[in-house]
């Protein structure tokens, strides 16, 4: 946590912990897309991802770098069990943050699914996407998916049953992300304290 700070220009853990999950979300909506457009996934153990800082938009910010080599083809029949599985390291890592940081794990997930709304939105507008991302949009969608994370699905909450393309340009959060307060950065314009 110390680097991101550091990288965030950010003393606060807390807002350092929601900017670390921002790109995180960035990471699980890449494995995602990848998985509905091409059956392909990252098969790497966590101790192939890399961490790096960068510059974007005039601001350093968090980048997650992959090897090549851990990316797979998978068959459609496995979507459930990689999906679960994504959800799982993603939990994994939000509990871990949390054990260095005072942070809802729903500000957490939030940071996750804000890039999935944009995402499956995009998927579903797409016809050589959509039968795929509605498929893997569905398994997100059923509470026996997140079976040991949540008690009900925490995407079909904050979907709140709209279709993401429904949700564009309207405030579905309901914790705010933190990101004000990141040095460089502004309060976003999906933010519930507005």
């Amino acid at each position: 946590m110390i680097a991101v700070q550091a990288i965030s220009e950010n003393p606060n853990k807390t807002v350092a912990a929601s900017f670390f999950l921002r790109r995180l979300g960035m990471f699980v909506n890449m494995q995602l897309y990848n998985l509905a457009t091409y059956d392909e996934i990252w098969d790497g153990d966590e101790t192939g991802l890399r961490f790096g800082a960068v510059e974007e938009y005039g601001n350093r910010t968090v980048s997650i770098f992959v090897e090549k080599k851990d990316w797979k083809s998978v068959d459609e029949e496995m979507h459930r069990d990689i999906i679960r599985k994504i959800l799982l390291q993603a939990d994994t890592v939000i509990r871990q943050i949390r054990t260095v940081a005072s942070v809802s794990p729903l500000t957490l997930w939030e940071n996750i699914f804000g890039f999935l709304l944009w995402q499956y939105h995009v998927m579903l507008a797409n016809p050589s996407t959509n039968d795929k991302a509605r498929e893997d949009l569905n398994i997100l969608k059923d509470d026996v998916t997140w079976k040991d994370i949540a008690p009900r699905s925490l995407f079909a909450a904050y979907l709140k049953g709209y279709e993401p393309s429904d949700l564009l340009n309207r405030t579905v959060r309901t914790t705010c992300c933190l990101s004000k307060d990141v040095p460089g950065l502004m309060q976003c314009g999906y933010c519930p304290l507005k």
